[in-house]
């Protein structure tokens, strides 16, 4: 699909100042749509052209911040912990074995 915007001649010069507005238009449009939840990160990626890492830092930069209460802080906290404990509770022999 193509979009076409009209802007007044003076105000799309105003915008256009040291970059491409139709890139500008897209990445503001991407920005917007993952705040609301309504691209994934894949699709956002593949978009603009970006890395998943890249996107991160786009999505960072346009002020989109991952979704992440304390409450999903301290469930992974407790999970990694038990992991931890887990793994120090684990014989020695099953530690070294070659097939991990």
């Amino acid at each position: 699909m193509q979009i076409t915007l009209e802007l007044p001649d003076e105000i799309a010069r105003q915008l256009a100042v040291g970059q491409d507005l139709s890139r500008a238009a897209l990445e503001g449009l991407v920005a917007e749509a993952c705040r609301a939840h309504r691209l994934s990160d894949h699709q956002a990626a593949e978009l603009l052209g970006l890395s998943r890492y890249e996107l991160d830092g786009f999505l960072k930069a346009h002020g989109v911040f991952l979704d992440y209460s304390m409450d999903d802080f301290e469930r992974e906290a407790a999970l990694g912990e038990r992991l931890w404990q887990k793994r120090r509770t684990e014989p020695d022999a099953e530690r070294k074995s070659p097939d991990r």
